[in-house]
Parts: C-alpha cells; sequence; structure tokens
C-alpha cells in the first residue's frame, strides 16, 4: 500500500511538471524510472503489458485535459474515493493513451475499490443485511472477475442463504397458483334485451368478450334487460339481479354462471384454508372466535386445536379477508386510559383561651357556728389534741388550728380565704370563690396529598378505596340452653366438694360470640372511561366518603356518608375537579361576672374562650389516553359514490 501511495504522488508530480514547464520537471522525472519499474501496467486478465509506442498524436489540449483529471482524481483517491478516481484515470487514459500513468493508477485505483466492495459486503453479512451485501459482491466481480476474495464472500454468502432458518410467519405455502381473474373487453355497452335467461347470460357476457358456460341450475325463464352505457362489472351486477345467478371465473375469457343457492356457491366458488395462529388466548376465547368464524362469516368448515392455539378455516378469499380484518380490530385491544387522581385535604385548628375568670360565688357564714360544728364532728379527735397538752380545752382557736394544720379537718371556707367582720357570737366571716387568669391558645395544622395513578381498560370499571376498615359489631350469637357445661371427671360421678362452685358457675354462665363486620371508612370511588372518537374522555363517576359521626346507638356507630354520582366529558390531559367541599366551624363562650361581662370593653377582662376549625377536601382527576388503538375523528354512516354525467 505504501509503495503504490508513493507511485501516485510521483505521477501527480509527474504530470504537474509537465503543465508547468520548468526546471522542476527533470527532478521528478529522475524518480520516475523507479517507479515505473517498481509498479508496471497491469491488463484486464492481470498480466503485466509493456508499454506500447505512441501510435498517433495526441493533440495539446487533449494532453491538458488529461493532466487536469489526473491531478483531480489523484486528490479523490487521497480522499479514499476511489470509484470517481478510477473513472478519471480512465477518462484522462483515454484522452491521452500514450501515458501509461493514467492506466497504471486507473488500475490501482481499481484495486482499492474492489477492496473497498469486499469490507463493505462483509459488514453487510455481520448486520444481517444479505442484500447489500450481495450488491457490493457483484459489483466488485464487475470490475475484478478473476478476484479470488469475491468469489470466495460469494461463496459465503450463498451458504448463509442456504442455512437460514425462516421464521414461522414467512414460510411460504404449497399453492397451485393463484385464482384466474377474467378480463372482460373495455368500453360500454347498451342492452335490450328480452329473452330465455341462459340466453340472456351468454349475450351480455359475449357482448365483453367473455364466453359464458350455464349451470344447469338456471332455468330457461323469460327475462328483459335495458340497460344503456355500462361497463362489464355494471353489465354483471344488473344481469345477477335479473336472473337470480352468480358467475365464477375460469380463466381470463370464461366463466361459469349457476344459480344462486347455498349448495352452488360451496360447490362453484374457489376457496382457500387458511390457518389463525391465536397464542395467548384462553380454550374459551378460541372457542368463541371459532363460533365467530362460523356463524357470522359463513365458514363452516371451521376446527379449533386449543392445545396447538391455532384456528384453521376454509371460506371464499372475500370472507376470510373479512374475517382477518374483523379479527385484527378484535385482538388490537381497547384504548387505555391513565387516571390521575389527586386529593388534597387541608384543615386548620384554632383554640384560644384568655382573660381572667372573677369568683362567681361568695359564702357568708358565722364563725362560732361554724367552729362548733367541726369541734362538734370531731370530738375524739378535740379530747386527744387536750389530753396530750397540746391545747387547752376552752381555747377553741388553738384546736380548730391544730385540726386544720394536721390534715384531720379539711373545709372549703377556710381554703381559699375569709374576710372576718363583728365581734363576739355575731362574729361573721365572707368566703369568695376562686380567681382563675387564663392564658392558653392551641393551632394546629394539617396539609395531605394523596396522588394515586389508575390504569384502566376502555370501558371497563376501576375503584380506588383511601381510608380504613373499621370492625362495627352488627348482633352477637349468645347460647341460652339450660344444660351446663360438660367437663369429665367434674359433672359425672366422683365430684369432688372443692370443684361443686366451679362446676356451678360454669353450668349458669352463656357464651356471647360476636357478629362484626368491618365498615369501609374514608373515600371510595369508582370510575370507568369511555375514550371518544375525537380523543375525548367520557368518565363515569360514583364517589362516596364515609366517616364516624362521634356518636352510637345501643353501641352501634353512626356513620357520615356524603355520595356524589355523574358522567363527565373531559379533553385528555385535561383536569376536572370532581368534588370541593369546605367546612366551617366557630364558637365562642365567655366565662365572668354578669353585668360586668356585658360592659362594652370589659370583656377582655373575663374569661374569652374562642375555637376555630376549618377544613377543606378536594378530589382533581386528570384522564390521559395512553393507547388509542382507534383513528381519531368520524366517518361517514353510509357510503355515496358520484359519477359524472
Amino acid at each position: 500500500m505504501k509503495v503504490l501511495r508513493i507511485a501516485i504522488l510521483a505521477i501527480l508530480g509527474m504530470a504537474a511538471n509537465q503543465l508547468s514547464g520548468t526546471a522542476q520537471q527533470s527532478a521528478a522525472s529522475a524518480h520516475t524510472p523507479s517507479v515505473a519499474a517498481a509498479i508496471q501496467p497491469v491488463n484486464q486478465s492481470g498480466s503485466a503489458s509493456a508499454p506500447s509506442a505512441q501510435s498517433e498524436h495526441v493533440s495539446s489540449r487533449n494532453e491538458r485535459r488529461a493532466a487536469k483529471l489526473f491531478i483531480e482524481a489523484t486528490k479523490l483517491y487521497q480522499n479514499a474515493q476511489f470509484e470517481r478516481a478510477m473513472k478519471d484515470y480512465e477518462q484522462a487514459s483515454t484522452l491521452d493513451p500514450s501515458n501509461q500513468d493514467y492506466s497504471l493508477a486507473a488500475n490501482v485505483a481499481r484495486s482499492h475499490l474492489v477492496t473497498a466492495l469486499i469490507q463493505s459486503a462483509a459488514k453487510d453479512r455481520m448486520h444481517g443485511d444479505a442484500g447489500a451485501a450481495l450488491a457490493a459482491l457483484e459489483q466488485a466481480s464487475n470490475l475484478d472477475p478473476d478476484n479470488p476474495q469475491v468469489a470466495e464472500h460469494l461463496q459465503d454468502l450463498g451458504s448463509d442463504a442456504a442455512s437460514r432458518t425462516v421464521p414461522l410467519y414467512e414460510k411460504a405455502v404449497s399453492h397451485l397458483g393463484p385464482a384466474p381473474v377474467l378480463e372482460p373487453a373495455a368500453g360500454v355497452k347498451s342492452f335490450h334485451l328480452r329473452s330465455d335467461r341462459r340466453q340472456l347470460i351468454q349475450t351480455v357476457f359475449h357482448a365483453y368478450g367473455v364466453e359464458a358456460t350455464v349451470d344447469q341450475s338456471v332455468s330457461a325463464v323469460q327475462a328483459r334487460f335495458d340497460l344503456d352505457d355500462v361497463s362489464f362489472k355494471q353489465a354483471a351486477e344488473a344481469l345477477s339481479l335479473v336472473t337470480d345467478t352468480f358467475w365464477v371465473p375460469l380463466d381470463e375469457h370464461r366463466a361459469l354462471v349457476a344459480r344462486d343457492t347455498r349448495l352452488n356457491r360451496e360447490q362453484f366458488l374457489r376457496q382457500e384454508m387458511e390457518t389463525v395462529y391465536l397464542s395467548g388466548l384462553t380454550p374459551t376465547e378460541m372457542t368463541d372466535v371459532g363460533a365467530l368464524a362460523k356463524n357470522v362469516f359463513d365458514s363452516p368448515r371451521t376446527v379449533v386445536s386449543p392445545s396447538a392455539g391455532t384456528l384453521t378455516l376454509r371460506a371464499p378469499v372475500q370472507n376470510l379477508d373479512a374475517f382477518n380484518a374483523t379479527l385484527k380490530d378484535l385482538l388490537d385491544g381497547r384504548s387505555q386510559v391513565l387516571l390521575d387522581v389527586r386529593l388534597i385535604q387541608l384543615a386548620h385548628s384554632n383554640q384560644r383561651n384568655t382573660g381572667v375568670q372573677l369568683p362567681q360565688e361568695i359564702t357568708a357564714f358565722n364563725v362560732y357556728a361554724e367552729e362548733q360544728a367541726i369541734l362538734n364532728a370531731n370530738q375524739s379527735l378535740v379530747q386527744q389534741i387536750i389530753s396530750s397538752g397540746l391545747a387547752a380545752p376552752g381555747d377553741t382557736l388553738a384546736i380548730l388550728g391544730i385540726l386544720l394544720a394536721s390534715g384531720q379537718v379539711s373545709n372549703s371556707i377556710f381554703t381559699n380565704g375569709i374576710a372576718l367582720f363583728g365581734g363576739g357570737l355575731t362574729l361573721s366571716g365572707v368566703s369568695p370563690g376562686p380567681t382563675t387568669l387564663n392564658l392558653n391558645l392551641n393551632s394546629s395544622d394539617s396539609r395531605e396529598l394523596d396522588q394515586v395513578e389508575l390504569r384502566m381498560e376502555d370501558g371497563n370499571d376501576a375503584t380506588l378505596r383511601s381510608g380504613t376498615r373499621y370492625p362495627v359489631m352488627t348482633s352477637s350469637y349468645s347460647n341460652l340452653g339450660t344444660s351446663g357445661v360438660n367437663i369429665p371427671g367434674l359433672t359425672s360421678a366422683g365430684t369432688s366438694s372443692t370443684l361443686s362452685s366451679l362446676l356451678a358457675s360454669l353450668q349458669g354462665a352463656t357464651t356471647e360470640i360476636p357478629q362484626v363486620q368491618y365498615q369501609d371508612l374514608g373515600l371510595t370511588l369508582k370510575a370507568a372511561p369511555k375514550v371518544m372518537r375525537n380523543g375525548n374522555v367520557a368518565l363515569t363517576l360514583d364517589m362516596k366518603i364515609t366517616a364516624l359521626a362521634g356518636s352510637s346507638v345501643n353501641g352501634v356507630p353512626v356513620l357520615n356518608n356524603r355520595s356524589y354520582s355523574g358522567v363527565v366529558t373531559v379533553k385528555a390531559g385535561a383536569g376536572v375537579v370532581l368534588a370541593s367541599e369546605i367546612s366551617k366551624t366557630e364558637s365562642q363562650a365567655l366565662s365572668g361576672t354578669p353585668g360586668i361581662s356585658e360592659i362594652p370593653g370589659m370583656s377582655s377582662l373575663t374569661d374569652n374562650n374562642a375555637q376555630k376549625d376549618y377544613a377543606t377536601l378536594l378530589i382533581m382527576i386528570t384522564p390521559h389516553v395512553i393507547r388509542g388503538p382507534q383513528s381519531s375523528g368520524s366517518s361517514p354512516m353510509f357510503r355515496v359514490e358520484r359519477t359524472a354525467e
């Protein structure tokens, strides 16, 4: 490769020297003999040939054009564009046959092009593209037919094709040939005939160059046939309606016409056999598909093989085509919808208790009467205090103080403090109630976001439950029989006296068995999407929210229910607010002295207990169509054909 590149560069320098005519021509020509000696021109057969003498005169114009093409081809050769370089070298050699360097360069470019084609074919073969590999090898063989590498790669490619395993669905079926197609004469004809049906059929078909063979089932009943300017297709359809017949092509110019009956169609219509592979279907589904082929598409010869997963049916070609189109739509599946459900719940609770709660009651009492009541109620303790010398017998205040200090006697009058007034037996006291100062603040905020994605098939229901299951006792069962519990060794002979009481308790006991039913608390959402032809989604929604009411009846809790049912149609990807609920509760309680608390500006001095609760529930649903096999838009309900008159 290095020697060839040196040769090309040397030849390029020689051509440049010939164009310039400077002193560099002698320096370049000094290297030319060595290059020519190293590489000699090779003819098409591969043998070396000696340079031939100039047989004809070459014009200076052709020499300049050949040298210019040689320079351009050398640039292409350096850029690995061997095919274009080879063509330019050959054109330069044609313009100047006396210069053997041009033909030598063309042979070198041809050799590199063949090598590049062989390498490209090897890459295509590795990637499994046998067609591209064969095309590259054929081009290389045309350039160099005697190249052994090209022949070897062609042989390897043929071996790969012979050993290639054909997939199951690509195997060719054995058949006798395509069905014949009738080729009537083109153009339009007019008919005004009145004859029997057999003669009428032959006359109409013969007008379009078709020979009709009428079956014996067609009776020779008189009929009238009037049509103007109709083609063969139009005439044949009208003739079938008039004569109650159908026709079957025998070859390009012959047809068989028979009476249109079920027996004749089964006998004369060309039928084909087809095997449909129904992998993945259950035996029941395969049986349903077989019944569809028999009853709807008029294929009584249908065999279902659940073990092999195949359905073999025999029917006319048009019936098979209709069955395959219908089966494709059925097996393609329905549309699929992804529902993005978001539950947003916000709750705020604020409780404030501030102010001063003044005494609500004042107790007035006679000190002497209250002392005598306490002493009379605790005579034993008074005697112990006097006998122990802690107080004199007449010192009632000291005795009363010892009783209160010891904790043996308690009285609410002396607990909150007293105010005395008067003297002697009229000494009285006043005891106010307690005074409370409140500074209390409780605040709570909660935010909850539940995001659920439901993927469902078009037309099917889906249920979402979010919450807890709460047990509710609905009833209880108890054994009310008079017979006691039978315990061997206890109820039988030899019962000990120590176990008699246990036996009596067991015989009198009753067993209660509760019956519990679990109730779903929280959110229950049922949705059924339906994809419309315009891309919108119709949602059938059923929502229910269940919670405990906080009260019970006969031990059974009361439940609060909120429900919604409806149908909404939205665009795919657009969100819809299913439910929005806001609940707000405020309560305020005042505690204070009557009259004072009602004075404006004095309410802050009393006990003020305020409580506020806010709750917000928001449910958003966004449908996304992630699979839609049916085409969008709408199609006409019937077909209208218009023809120019």
